[in-house]
């Protein structure tokens, strides 16, 4: 039986991919998260962790490199989804540092230690190294992103992934770890956090229908324009992914956009969310504090690539999503989970 090992495990990607792996494998998962993470995405699952049900927790932090090197030694994973960043782009121009650190030599970490046993003992797993879309930045206006388009970071964040990205494909060139990255476009759904636009506007919605808020939505900028999909979706891609690098079907450090298919201008996406609101008063507003010093601002994406290795494409309807969405937000704040507003 195969062990899957998942990084970033209580964020919205890691615990949909923990849920995908049980429904749809029979793979054991280690879910590795930091001490005192937040458990609200993975509660679901706790009765299985405490069974060891298939599932089980390691407490490691990406920056603690022999915390890593235990895991590494004692679990040796046929499979590692590395979902674990700092993946905030606004929060990463407070804490840029951090961001580099963790997102750069955490993915280094991981690698590294993969390394090192290769060399030993031939240790050889597949390595889905996840990179981001915002590696493109301020994409030209009428480009359609492709693999080869040339980077242009925009934030900390989206420098610290073009590092982790560069890592993925270094490893898998240089040493012929099955590496291989993701570069996801938007995406969101149930449990997507709220430092997010979609997921921030979602939830203010929420806390006004609870009478929590007053009916003003406060967003950011709003003249972006990009691609939407179901991280349920990117979910599936990832782990088909796998299975090909498994097989020796992709080449070693291979980048690959994954990216909905349905486009939306930021206010399109905010009169269909209060389209789904039983209030018909709610406001929008422009909160200066929600503003970034530059923004990835156009991001239209081809998913040509990824098409000629797996039999994928999105299938959860965008409209869907943000009502998936709306319901999750609506479900947390029912049961006393109130979010800090930002």
């Amino acid at each position: 039986m195969k062990t899957a090992l998942i990084t970033g495990f209580t964020g919205q990607v890691g615990s949909q991919m923990a849920d995908f792996l049980l429904e749809n494998t029979d793979y054991q998962v280690i879910g590795m998260m930091r001490w005192q993470e937040p458990m609200d995405n993975i509660y679901h699952l706790s009765d299985r962790i405490n069974k060891n049900d298939r599932i089980s927790v390691y407490y490691a932090d990406l920056n603690d490199y022999s915390s890593i090197q235990k895991l590494f030694e004692f679990h040796r994973p046929d499979v590692i989804f590395h979902l674990a960043a700092q993946s905030f782009p606004k929060t990463s121009f407070e804490i840029p540092i951090e961001t580099l650190q963790t997102n750069i030599i955490g993915t280094a970490n991981i690698l590294e230690n993969i390394r090192i046993l290769k060399q030993k003992d031939g240790y050889e797993p597949v390595v889905h190294v996840c990179s981001s879309s915002e590696v493109y930045g301020r994409a030209k206006v009428g480009v359609k992103l492709n693999e080869d388009t040339p980077f242009h970071g925009a934030s900390p964040y989206s420098i610290s992934k073009i590092g982790t990205d560069y890592l993925g494909r270094f490893y898998g060139e240089a040493y012929g770890i099955k590496t291989y990255v993701t570069r996801m476009g938007t995406h969101s759904g149930p449990r997507r956090s709220d430092v997010f636009f979609e997921s921030t506007v979602a939830k203010q919605i929420a806390l006004i229908e609870a009478g929590l808020q007053e009916p003003v939505i406060k967003v950011g900028n709003l003249s972006s324009v990009r691609t939407f999909q179901d991280c349920r979706d990117a979910i599936r891609a990832y782990y088909l992914l796998s299975l090909e690098s498994e097989k020796g079907n992709v080449p070693c450090g291979e980048a690959f956009n994954i990216a909905g298919e349905e486009a939306f201008k930021l206010p399109e996406v905010i009169e269909i969310l209060l389209g789904f609101s039983t209030r018909k008063d709610i406001k929008v507003q422009e909160d200066a504090e929600r503003l970034r010093p530059i923004d990835a601002d156009y991001q239209m994406f081809d998913n040509t690539k990824i098409k000629s290795f797996i039999d994928w494409k999105p299938e959860i309807p965008a409209r869907k999503m943000f009502e998936d969405l709306l319901n999750h937000w609506r479900k947390e704040i029912s049961m006393g989970r109130i979010p800090l507003n930002r």
